[in-house]
């Protein structure tokens, strides 16, 4: 079965924490690294379609400006949605998800969200994942990885040290 090239990008806190409990990202504030140094203004280039979690949908939806202008945004919920920039709402398996989207010509997707980040995991969905760690402890929140996530090998493709402090690793799974 066909599917898209699947990339992860997000930072975690050293503790395994993408946000805090309420979902609140601004320790990440103190990382200001610009996105051509990270590699995010590469992966957001190559990126035509993004898979988002619904708590990282609203989050976005916070934002002064969508930052996905010009890209398919597909929200893995089980409510509706407003979809005030043309995204829509899906709520079946990834797996599924990704071969639609295969069958409708999406050949890069973005997976971006705790639980949908999981999903791909889980489903062995995730081709590459770059995580930037943030040297914070948050001591509890919302967490990259769970129990869930079955033991896998990584390969290292990648990695660098950023001026703001963040140690970046991007990583093969398939």
């Amino acid at each position: 079965m066909h599917r898209p090239v699947v990339r992860v990008f997000v930072a975690a806190s050293l503790d395994g924490f993408i946000a805090s409990a309420d979902g609140d990202l601004a320790w990440l504030s103190a990382f200001d690294d610009p996105p051509d140094q990270t590699g995010y203004s590469r992966v957001s280039a190559e990126t035509d379609t993004l898979v988002l979690g619904r708590n990282t949908y609203d989050s976005v939806l916070g934002f002064d400006a969508w930052p996905y202008v010009g890209k398919r945004v597909v929200v893995l919920t089980h409510r509706s949605i407003a979809g005030q920039h043309g995204e829509v709402a899906y709520s079946g398996s990834l797996e599924t998800l990704l071969h639609d989207l295969w069958a409708q010509g999406s050949r890069q997707v973005y997976l971006d969200g705790g639980n949908a980040i999981r999903q791909g995991l889980v489903g062995g969905c995730v081709d590459e994942l770059t995580i930037s760690w943030a040297p914070v402890l948050l001591g509890t929140g919302i967490p990259l990885f769970g129990s869930e996530v079955p033991q896998a090998r990584l390969r290292l493709v990648r990695s660098q040290s950023l001026p703001s402090g963040l140690v970046q690793g991007t990583y093969a799974l398939n």
